[in-house]
């Protein structure tokens, strides 16, 4: 039986892959903090749920040694854990923002990883880290809390899998985009807020939020990542990245130069008033 360390378990997206794995026959430890969907993944045939903060040191010292009371060893280690924000980078709180999401979604990862890497090389298996189409498409205004910590996760998985080479363990990045969990509607609770609380952006926010309700419309099923979370864990030789649920107009913007993307937020925010 192959076993994996699964952290952001009880989210929308990590419940919906931990139960694509242990459908297949995986051992998973479930890690999240939600005391109620840990109760419930507990029911789930070879599931082990695991109460852990990945900002917390000790948390994550007692779940590995619940772990350990199970095996010495993993085939993988999985990292979910993360919060998504929309909000601006000068204006509210900011600056807590940022480091509340660096604190999760990147130096969570990295404690993870730190923690549980003797398990994963005794097991020769493999790490997962969770990024995001936000790391590698161009950069949306009132999302610079999560791009920077999606594209620090993108220059941190790519370092550790060179390092991690040299010792024959591969490491993936998966690049999901928008997806139908309860992270999504936090979106609009944040938007919300910062709509109410702005002194600077009321006119191009109330122009913007049409279009941002469609890309929201248009997120996928999270069936579709399970799927490529399983592939990118079962694949004798996984790609370095894995990409899913990007949304198609975002790419269109790829093809644009980065003078014509700013052109079109100038276009979006002209005449509008704070």
């Amino acid at each position: 039986m192959k076993q994996a360390f699964f952290t952001g378990a009880t989210g929308g997206l990590g419940e919906a892959c931990v139960r694509a794995l242990a459908a297949r026959g995986w051992r998973v430890f479930a890690g999240g903090t939600n005391p109620g969907k840990l109760a419930a993944l507990a029911t789930i045939p070879n599931v082990v749920p695991v109460a852990v903060d990945v900002t917390d040191e000790a948390s994550l010292r007692a779940a590995l040694q619940t772990v350990r009371a199970h095996t010495d060893r993993l085939d993988a280690v999985v990292n979910f854990a993360g919060l998504t924000a929309f909000g601006s980078l000068i204006e509210g709180d900011a600056v807590a923002q940022c480091e509340k999401l660096l604190a999760i979604n990147v130096m969570g990862t990295v404690r993870v990883n730190a923690v549980f890497f003797d398990l994963v090389e005794a097991g020769r298996g493999r790490i997962v880290n969770c990024s995001s189409s936000a790391a590698w498409m161009t950069a949306q205004p009132f999302a610079g809390a999560y791009v920077l910590s999606k594209r620090a996760i993108e220059g941190y998985t790519d370092s550790l899998r060179r390092e991690l080479l040299f010792v024959g363990i591969p490491v993936v990045k998966l690049q999901p985009g928008s997806f139908r969990t309860g992270l999504t509607g936090e979106i609009d609770v944040g938007f919300a807020r910062v709509l109410s609380q702005t002194v600077r952006y009321r006119g191009v926010l109330t122009r913007m939020k049409p279009l941002m309700d469609q890309t929201l419309r248009r997120s996928g099923d999270p069936a579709w990542l399970a799927r490529v979370v399983v592939r990118a864990l079962e694949a004798k030789r996984p790609r370095a990245r894995y990409r899913v649920g990007s949304d198609p107009l975002l790419c269109l913007m790829e093809l644009l130069p980065e003078a014509w993307v700013d052109a079109v937020y100038r276009l979006l925010g002209r005449g509008a008033k704070g």
